[in-house]
């Protein structure tokens, strides 16, 4: 009886012993597949900063070049104008009387005299204004365009060839028709804008969508997301860079566009003062708005340029 029980004790203790050891394994599985998933996702988001690094490595370097280069472009192009000048007064006086209004010195003696009169600001805010507009509406249209018809194949080989055709229109031919449907100048202009700035946004904002990580968007659905959270959570800020990109352009190109726009029959905007130094044949004033669209449109990137700069650094930490 004694062995009996003694051979009873031996077999509980091993089977103790062994579920012991069964609790163990599966705890040590346990860990050992938490420490995989954690592993998995620190691989994940090194891939994913990596990408996103190397994806704006360009854009960081320019934004490090140094101001003085620019700096230097300008004084060689301001030089320019002045040889031009000296030039014309060593070839031909007649040349240089006719158009001595075009060179430098009148050219800034005529900007210190506007800049001292009110009808100049108020036409540069009108134009900034006009801008700001065209640029806001056509950024409601085409953001949300592109970034469906880029996260989408079937709905971006559908558009791509309308908004090619549409995109090759120059915006001034739109001008008799805005005058036709729209029955103020501001709305005429401001759908001029619309239509020269939409489509450059449309297609920077789809090339941004299109070029998420497909294993992004693969792993969110696996995780149960569906569309609006995917594209809320990946597809808006992967492609974020690309539609500051196309809103930057836009800018470009909207400043472009402008000036011919304003001739439609406003009473300010940058574009009516040049027709009115036209008229007036004061071409000193004529270079001197000349001048200060440069500076403005200048301006206005840089600006840009430097809210690129900061989303696009938040975008890659």
């Amino acid at each position: 009886m004694t062995d009996e029980k003694n051979i009873s004790d031996i077999e509980a203790r091993k089977g103790s012993d062994t579920e012991k050891k069964g609790v163990c394994d599966t705890e040590k599985r346990k860990i050992s597949d938490t420490e995989k998933r954690r592993l998995f996702d620190t691989e994940k988001i090194s891939i994913i900063k990596n990408e996103k690094k190397a994806s704006l490595s360009s854009f960081i370097r320019y934004s490090a070049s140094d101001i003085r280069n620019e700096i230097l472009g300008i004084f060689i192009l301001l030089m320019l104008w002045f040889i031009t000048e000296w030039i014309f007064s060593l070839f031909s006086e007649t040349a240089s009387s006719h158009f001595s209004d075009f060179f430098p010195l009148p050219t800034f003696k005529a900007l210190y005299h506007l800049a001292l009169e009110d009808r100049f600001w108020t036409s540069i805010w009108s134009s900034i204004l006009r801008i700001f507009i065209g640029i806001s509406i056509a950024a409601v249209i085409g953001i949300p365009l592109g970034l469906i018809t880029g996260f989408y194949p079937v709905l971006r080989n559908i558009s791509y060839a309308p908004t090619q055709f549409l995109r090759m229109i120059s915006p001034l031919a739109w001008m008799p028709v805005a005058l036709i449907v729209f029955t103020g100048f501001e709305s005429a202009i401001c759908f001029l804008i619309v239509m020269a700035t939409v489509w450059p946004i449309i297609l920077n904002t789809a090339f941004g969508a299109a070029g998420v990580n497909p294993q992004w968007v693969k792993m969110a659905m696996n995780q149960g997301a569906n569309h609006i959270q995917i594209f809320r959570t990946i597809i808006v800020p992967a492609s974020l860079p690309d539609i500051l990109a196309s809103v930057r352009l836009a800018i470009g190109v909207a400043w472009i566009v402008l000036v011919p726009a304003e001739f439609l029959g406003v009473a300010s905007g940058l574009g009516y003062l040049i027709n009115d130094a036209r008229d007036t044949m004061a071409y000193d004033n004529l270079m001197a708005i000349i001048i200060t669209i440069g500076i403005i449109g200048f301006t206005l990137d840089k600006i840009f340029q430097m809210i690129q700069r900061v989303f696009s650094q938040s975008w890659i930490e």
